[in-house]
């Protein structure tokens, strides 16, 4: 299944004509965050911009810490890799079924459709989300649970494995899969597979609130709208993280760290010029004349971009602590692979 990412023809591909280096551009675009970019190796831009915290007058450093929203997705599908290299899982076709009998149309539901986001499950987040923000303490579980009446009720948007529809849904799912299928349960799993193999040691899961320095305040314009119930983002998007880690982990992932078969699993096939394909957790978008590997991340006043282009060794990290910046992430990617990999 594709989409189209933006543009679809390489003369488009050229958002900003007087292009002339990373650091320029990005104080060009005011963004606001931080930034890592990097070439076969080489640091070609480590800066931050703007305030971690208005109120306080604390500026954002490379050490700044951030949300990452979904960029999360590629964490919680590693762990999915991690539990077949286990055998805890023997296939990520296998479904739902097999490891909840209840749940509807679990016949039909793979572990594969839910990466992909193949399974026709509706996205919960609109109508969880004002019911968590008011208050009231939702756990994924009561999220599970709300999910799986939904479908009982109303049924898939689709037949899995016929479409594709993003849904935070599939990965909330995956994320209590780990918890039922592992000792250690979801966030020390992916510690122990992910984080501590690559001294990734600022990378924990997010708090409700922002209260300590070294964490970036979310903002839409100038009002901060960092308080968020993060168990509604359980497996999702509820990660926070640095550039410096998140580029270990897209060097780790652009290197060895997927044997091949696995390769073949997670990442998408030949993707049409100007189009998005979903992999396993990871999108592959093909833009002038190149594959781009990556994933964002959007949750309440952050946007985040982790990719890599692997043929120039391309690695960008743009964590921004400004809320309702997609379309500044799309013009990011357009333009760095233009000019810069």
């Amino acid at each position: 299944m594709v989409f189209l990412l933006g543009c679809s023809n390489d003369d488009a591909l050229a958002p900003t004509e007087q292009f002339t280096d990373a650091e320029s551009y990005f104080s060009d675009i005011n963004f606001q965050g931080s930034v890592l970019i990097k070439k076969n190796g080489n640091t070609i831009l480590n800066r931050s911009y703007g305030e971690a915290n208005l109120g306080q007058n604390e500026s954002n450093t490379p050490e700044t810490k951030f949300r990452i929203g979904s960029v999360t997705k590629t964490f919680t599908a590693m762990a999915m890799v991690q539990l077949k290299r286990d055998g805890l899982i023997e296939s990520f076709d296998q479904k739902l079924s097999e490891f909840d009998d209840e749940f509807p149309e679990g016949d039909k539901i793979s572990i594969r459709h839910l990466l992909s986001h193949g399974s026709g499950l509706p996205d919960y987040v609109d109508a969880i989300e004002p019911i968590a923000k008011s208050g009231t303490y939702v756990s994924p579980e009561d999220i599970l649970d709300a999910i799986m009446e939904t479908v009982e009720e109303d049924g898939l948007l689709f037949e899995p494995g016929s479409a594709v529809s993003y849904s935070n849904s599939n990965f909330l799912i995956a994320a209590l899969l780990i918890d039922e299928l592992t000792d250690e349960g979801y966030e020390e799993y992916i510690r122990l597979n992910v984080l501590e193999p690559l001294n990734m040691n600022d990378t924990e899961l997010g708090e409700n609130e922002i209260t300590e320095s070294g964490y970036a305040h979310g903002y839409e314009g100038s009002e901060d709208v960092s308080s968020y119930p993060m168990p509604v983002a359980y497996g999702a998007g509820d990660w926070t993280s640095t550039t410096a880690d998140l580029a270990r982990w897209a060097e780790a992932v652009m290197g060895d760290w997927f044997t091949a078969e696995e390769r073949n699993d997670v990442f998408p096939g030949d993707v049409p010029a100007g189009y998005t394909m979903f992999g396993l957790g990871w999108f592959k978008s093909n833009l002038a004349n190149k594959d781009f590997y990556w994933h964002g991340g959007d949750i309440s006043g952050f946007t985040a971009l982790m990719g890599f282009e692997p043929t120039t060794g391309g690695i960008v990290i743009a964590l921004s602590n400004q809320g309702d910046k997609g379309d500044q992430r799309f013009e990011i990617i357009e333009t760095l692979l233009a000019h810069q990999f």
